[in-house]
């Protein structure tokens, strides 16, 4: 096995498959609202990720119980993940929150996945989380779009946030033992292979459980579409996204579980996706590229703990 499938990762933590069932629900982010700013991330649309999601008008449990009913029987799941996927979920009122938490706690559901921004963590809301959690006999896993640790370019594409908070958010939410997933994009314009390196090295570093890879798409209604369209960025090559892809895996640690490797964008929504290929493609190609060349997760994690000093040593 190349890398560490998130499949997999979730087999051996609940001993059978388990699915992730998108939630929505009617939220938005400290980027969009006023708080932050009003334009949100240039790459960001007014659907954010929630194209494939059921309406957020539709209750809560009624989601949970359509998407159980249509991926338990096409895939035989009976273990689920109930996953707040769009925009920033933490960033809701704590009383709401613990609402719509309470309407997703079901015998067969085994984790709550929480996707957000890390500067929208604190003590109170991981308090409130924790004694959901404690008391519901549930896990919780909180996802945070992290999209690359260069600040400058964090500061370029508008993120609203720097490095520091990433880190800092990371290091609360270990401090609580809550699953930590992150969300990155290896192909943002200005980012460059130092950054994919220096990106996988940092979220080892602080000891996350899963990553998310997103190749970046661009949609119509998004400022980064306005600077496409003018010509003021350029997108690498689907050649080079993948070496970037398995570059990134090679230094991180092995023990990251990988949940995907692309991004997926609305149908006639987006100027930009995936170099006009099927993501199933180009993972194809990444997966048959590192059996190939013999390259595997974790090949160059040997810089953390000494090791980096201790492996160049001769005994």
């Amino acid at each position: 096995m190349s890398y560490y499938k998130y499949s997999d990762y979730l087999k051996n933590k609940y001993g059978e498959k388990v699915y992730k069932l998108p939630i929505s629900i009617p939220c938005t982010c400290p980027n969009r609202d006023g708080c932050l700013g009003t334009g949100g991330c240039i790459f960001c649309g007014d659907i954010a990720t929630g194209f494939e999601l059921l309406p957020n008008t539709v209750p809560v449990r009624e989601q949970l119980k359509q998407n159980m009913d249509r991926i338990g029987k096409g895939y035989g799941a009976k273990k689920f993940i109930a996953y707040f996927q769009n925009f920033s979920n933490t960033y809701l009122p704590l009383n709401v929150l613990k609402q719509y938490l309470e309407e997703v706690n079901h015998p067969d559901v085994v984790q709550i996945a929480l996707s957000t921004r890390p500067d929208c963590i604190s003590k109170e809301c991981l308090t409130v989380l924790k004694t959901f959690s404690d008391e519901h006999n549930i896990d919780i896993a909180i996802e945070l779009g992290v999209q690359t640790v260069n600040y400058k370019t964090l500061k370029a594409i508008n993120r609203g946030h720097s490095l520091a908070e990433v880190i800092d958010a990371l290091m609360l939410i270990n401090e609580f033992g809550f699953e930590t997933g992150c969300h990155v994009i290896l192909n943002l314009p200005g980012d460059t292979m130092e950054d994919t390196v220096e990106t996988a090295k940092i979220l080892s570093a602080l000891r996350v459980d899963t990553v998310k890879l997103h190749s970046l798409y661009i949609l119509k209604d998004s400022e980064l579409g306005r600077m496409y369209k003018n010509g003021e960025i350029t997108i690498i090559s689907k050649e080079e996204y993948q070496e970037r892809v398995i570059t990134f895996l090679q230094y991180l640690n092995p023990d990251i579980a990988i949940q995907r490797l692309l991004a997926r964008a609305p149908e006639g929504d987006a100027l930009f996706c995936n170099w006009n290929t099927g993501w199933w493609k180009i993972k194809d190609e990444i997966d048959a590229r590192m059996k190939q060349e013999g390259r595997k997760q974790g090949d160059d994690f040997h810089y953390l703990g000494g090791k980096a000093v201790k492996f160049h040593q001769t005994y």
